[in-house]
């Protein structure tokens, strides 16, 4: 039978609430009490409940990460990454899907039915109205660039830099008919500022901007595929392709396959969020971003910092450039 804390209590003679007082910390215990109490706890082999203790002292080392689904290898990735790198920091993490419903994120933001010590998410519907959110009940920091103004803490890539970077790196290869797939969809704020690299990197290389080479698709595999599909039949000269995101371009690089088009011969392909499975892709994909697992670091870190008392920020990652078969020829 388990040691209960009467038991602790009968065998150093005190009160159960003094044993309470020990085991928590609540309120100061006389040190020649308190070494009695510890003596029994000893002795007797008692263990205080994890979750209960926490709650009396007002932390469930835990975190919740919310994201728009689990579906999109990406969010698998990173969702992977989060709950590998909280377990160093002893945290656990329970995930949420939201399905990218506004409703739903401004819920969590609010704290409803939040069980945690803070929240990581990754908004997609939150509108530009939500700029003005007051603070959240919780530490919270959202990745990506959506959302809630100066009070809650963002971790995010430079999305116009980066895409910048992408398309230059196409440019440079002598590509010239640069097709954006998964144009004026996704969430929209990070679609305005990859759109806007793309933009700066055709402007900076003195290319027309063609209507007929912004593809818009959702930002998935088979929405890639077959929006690329369609159109090369619109645009048969497409020499090269980057895509919004790692999904849509492994898409596309299907797409290309089929249609007989060599890659990198034939067109030039790179997506964006240095995924894992890009990596083992056939060819290897050409992707810019941070990687899952930097954002996952960077994340945790803003939500600890938050926890130990420390104002929201706005925390900008660093991006690479990694270039691989579908762009180079070579693996």
């Amino acid at each position: 039978m388990a040691v209960t804390m009467r038991d602790v209590a009968a065998h150093a003679g005190v009160s159960q609430r003094t044993v309470s007082n020990v085991v928590t910390g609540a309120v100061p215990v006389r040190p020649e009490t308190r070494a009695r109490v510890e003596a029994s706890i000893a002795a007797l082999g008692y263990r205080t409940f994890g979750p209960a203790r926490q709650l009396r002292q007002g932390r469930t080392s835990t975190v919740t990460l919310a994201l728009p689904g689990l579906t999109e290898p990406y969010f698998a990735e990173l969702a992977q990454c989060v709950v590998d790198r909280a377990r160093e920091h002893g945290l656990r993490v329970v995930v949420v899907t939201t399905r990218g419903d506004r409703a739903e994120e401004l819920a969590i933001l609010r704290g409803d039915q939040v069980f945690a010590d803070g929240v990581i998410m990754s908004a997609v519907g939150l509108a530009p109205e939500d700029e003005a959110l007051p603070h959240p009940s919780l530490p919270t920091v959202l990745i990506g660039d959506r959302g809630a103004g100066a009070d809650v803490a963002h971790v995010t890539p430079d999305n116009r830099a980066a895409c910048r970077d992408a398309v230059r790196h196409l440019v440079a290869l002598g590509r010239r008919r640069v097709a954006l797939v998964g144009a004026g969809t996704g969430p929209p704020l990070t679609c305005q500022e990859r759109t806007a690299g793309y933009r700066d990197a055709l402007a900076e290389a003195r290319l027309p901007l063609d209507p007929a080479l912004l593809v818009p698709c959702a930002w998935n595999f088979d929405a890639g595929r077959q929006a690329v599909a369609e159109a090369l039949e619109r645009v048969p000269d497409v020499d090269a392709v980057f895509a919004m995101n790692d999904s849509s371009a492994l898409g596309a690089l299907q797409a290309l396959v089929r249609a007989g088009r060599r890659v990198p011969d034939d067109v030039a392909v790179a997506g964006f969020d240095n995924m894992r499975e890009g990596a083992h892709a056939t060819p290897g994909l050409t992707s810019v971003g941070p990687l899952p697992d930097e954002v996952a670091a960077a994340a945790l870190g803003e939500l600890r910092r938050q926890l130990a008392g420390e104002p929201p920020r706005r925390h900008q990652l660093p991006h690479r450039l990694v270039e691989r078969g579908s762009t180079s020829g070579v693996g």
